[in-house]
């Protein structure tokens, strides 16, 4: 007897006019806002400009979507090119399906084509984005829930979610597991998680994604066993759980045995370079007629002026430094010179090496008049 449940939407898509609004696609564009709002703070922080966020999202995001659609088809190949599946329904990524292990291949393949035009460390990127990454795989996992898709096993715990007989797996249970909800909560935590971290420890670049891959696939391992939505296996598992635990334990090999040293957050050749990109970000290539290309090796070619300015700069400090300590070495002696010729003409004893702490050789002068007569 099922107590309480959680209802699912009676529709997935408000029509504004002629125009669809899906609470899927509504969820994920919700959710690449907020991680770049996020990590456009997280850069800030960090000493380097909020505006990167966007710049790399501008070929993360697009790269992202199409690797999470490939990997959600070759994944479940059959409800596209099976017996009763339809080839055209590929490109249909507003009714669900898109694999986070294809979002986050292809996203990190857009983010690093991206940093590369940029001139920035991508690891040091990786690790402001993880946060803001997990919150937004948290605020799509409810496009699962507008959809009634990807739920569990049938419970009748009192936060099961009932589903409409449209969607069922089983046309008798009306309520199963909220996987969608499961792995919203866990988000979260992980995300707690490695801002904590991120603000008690100081790890080394790449360290902290790394921590967000490891935390979130051990999460995954345990909801993906719960879920009865049709799927691959392999040696019975679902290939979601295979590729779980491989990607979890590459992830914890990573922490245990890279050991990159802990970096200032910005170094001064990307503070340079990333001052340029501030710059870029105010006045687009486009808009003074130089090409894309063009610009980045233009910030290349300016970095590396600064370099060798830089140097120029440490050498003409240092030889400065060097004339100087000549300068007071010669008054020093010129000095002692003086102070010598007026003894000598007063009659005095020439001061010696012992007498001036400096040895027990004595001055030239004396060594000109001889021994004392005895």
């Amino acid at each position: 007897m099922v107590l309480a449940a959680i209802p699912s939407p009676s529709r997935g898509v408000v029509h504004l006019g002629p125009v669809p609004l899906r609470a899927y696609a509504l969820m994920i564009i919700i959710g690449i806002v907020v991680a770049v709002v996020v990590t456009g703070r997280r850069l800030r922080a960090r000493g380097m400009d909020p505006a990167i966020a966007g710049e790399i999202a501008y070929w993360a995001v697009p790269f992202g979507i199409v690797g999470a659609r490939i990997y959600h088809v070759l994944s479940t190949p059959d409800a596209y090119f099976g017996d009763n599946g339809h080839v055209a329904d590929v490109v249909k990524i507003w009714n669900g399906g898109l694999g986070i292990w294809g979002a986050i291949a292809g996203g990190a393949l857009g983010a690093w084509f991206a940093a590369r035009r940029l001139g920035i460390s991508l690891s040091l990127f990786a690790d402001a984005a993880a946060p803001g990454i997990i919150l937004a795989q948290a605020i799509g996992r409810w496009g699962n829930w507008f959809n009634q898709e990807l739920y569990g096993k049938p419970t009748t715990l009192p936060w099961a979610v009932r589903i409409d007989p449209a969607h069922r797996a089983d046309p008798g249970v009306a309520t199963y597991q909220p996987t969608f909800l499961y792995e919203f909560l866990w988000n979260l935590v992980v995300a707690g998680i490695l801002l904590f971290v991120d603000r008690r420890h100081r790890l080394g670049r790449g360290r902290l994604f790394a921590l967000y891959v490891a935390l979130y696939t051990f999460g995954r391992l345990w909801i993906e066993m719960l879920r009865i939505d049709t799927a691959d296996e392999i040696l019975g598992l679902r290939v979601n759980i295979w590729t779980s635990a491989i990607v979890c334990i590459g992830a914890v090999v990573a922490l245990l045995v890279v050991r990159r040293p802990v970096d200032p957050d910005v170094s001064p050749e990307e503070q340079r370079a990333l001052g340029l990109v501030q710059e870029r970000s105010r006045r687009r290539p486009a808009d003074v007629g130089v090409e894309p290309d063009a610009a980045a090796r233009t910030t290349a070619d300016d970095i590396d002026k600064a370099t060798r300015a830089e140097a120029t700069r440490a050498e003409a400090t240092r030889a400065e430094a060097t004339r100087a300590e000549a300068t007071r070495a010669e008054a020093t002696r010129a000095e002692d010179t003086r102070a010598e010729d007026t003894r000598a003409a007063a009659g005095e004893q020439p001061v010696t090496g012992a007498e001036t702490g400096a040895g027990a050789v004595p001055s030239g002068r004396a060594q000109a008049e001889g021994p004392p007569a005895p």
